[in-house]
């Protein structure tokens, strides 16, 4: 194992433009706690004059859903929440996911059909698919090969049954945390060879996330602290692509119910309710408090927003790690 220098974007242009983005998943609709997240990530970019941009994850068809898609649209416009620029909707986008994964990582991914009984009992991926020499896979050399069109073609068809995992490195990248502070991972060590692409072609959240983040130039990725644990095999992701580097994350503290279980849709969390411009105003008053911002002055839901911005403190939220209970 060796270790990394801490992570710095350093084959970024001089100058680019602040850019957020807020993600949520149609698996149903959004609740106090991923509009905490929502209003979080609103609230940080707009104070940095940035963009606020909006995707729809919704890669996993089995599970997501148009409705709950166009009810979030509707509770983000309620709620004044309004995106910059067109919405991206990861379905649209699997042709774009699969060319780049065929195109910048094939050498780097290797077919598996481990079954969950299979890989039960193993905290990471034992790699008992990770492939010897063989000429499916390779040229003349003794390391996998993208470049010939014949090699591709055939590793192409031998991994269309297959899931396919990506090698991630043996080592500990670094990164700053805007609310979190320094964070060191191994990916290898921590997650295995993750899975990029389902057997039946659906395309996991770490290669569509890691794609979308490099293609929208994201800069500033805030989300929950939940998610912490996977961002150092996002950073190598981005870097094997060669896509632009996120410059800075925020991984906030989470909000609970009341059995200590982050508030998610897996919980039952209830489902925020923005029929009237009273509701909204009470659950942006209460999205704040649980921010550990000051207070708004009750009005329109985007002059709110618009108070909330110019007073937005990150500081509160600083090396904590539970926003509240609810």
């Amino acid at each position: 194992m060796t270790t990394s220098a801490l992570t710095r974007p350093t084959a970024c242009p001089i100058y680019r433009p602040t850019v957020g983005r807020f993600a949520p998943s149609p698996t149903g609709e959004l609740h106090l706690g991923s509009l905490t997240t929502a209003i979080a990530s609103y609230c940080h970019i707009k104070s940095l004059n940035g963009a606020w941009l909006l995707r729809i994850e919704d890669t996993d068809h089995q599970r997501c859903s148009a409705q709950f898609s166009d009810q979030i649209l509707i509770d983000l416009e309620n709620l004044g929440l309004h995106w910059d620029g067109d919405i991206w909707y990861q379905s649209e986008r699997e042709a774009i996911y699969n060319e780049l994964l065929q195109d910048r990582l094939w050498n780097r991914v290797y077919g598996c059909n481990c079954s969950r009984k299979h890989l039960a009992g193993f905290e990471t991926y034992p790699r008992f698919c990770v492939p010897k020499p063989s000429p499916i896979y390779q040229c003349d050399s003794d390391h996998l090969c993208d470049s010939n069109s014949s090699c591709q073609l055939n590793k192409i068809a031998a991994l269309a049954n297959e899931k396919v995992r990506l090698q991630l490195p043996d080592q500990s990248i670094g990164f700053i945390d805007g609310v979190q502070g320094i964070q060191w991972s191994n990916p290898q060590q921590s997650l295995g060879d993750v899975v990029l692409r389902r057997a039946d072609g659906t395309i996991n959240y770490f290669l569509a996330a890691s794609i979308d983040d490099g293609l929208q130039g994201i800069t500033h990725v805030m989300r929950g602290l939940d998610i912490l644990p996977l961002t150092a095999a996002q950073i190598s992701i981005m870097s094997y692509l060669n896509l632009p580097a996120v410059e800075h994350w925020y991984h906030l503290p989470l909000v609970e119910n009341q059995c200590g279980q982050k508030l998610s849709k897996q919980n039952l969390a209830t489902p925020i309710n923005t029929s009237s411009s009273k509701k909204c105003q009470q659950l942006i008053q209460r999205a704040l408090a649980l921010l550990k911002q000051p207070s708004v002055d009750i009005d329109q839901p985007k002059i709110m927003l618009k108070q909330a911005v110019q007073q937005w403190q990150l500081a509160p939220l600083q090396h904590q790690s539970v926003l509240g209970k609810v």
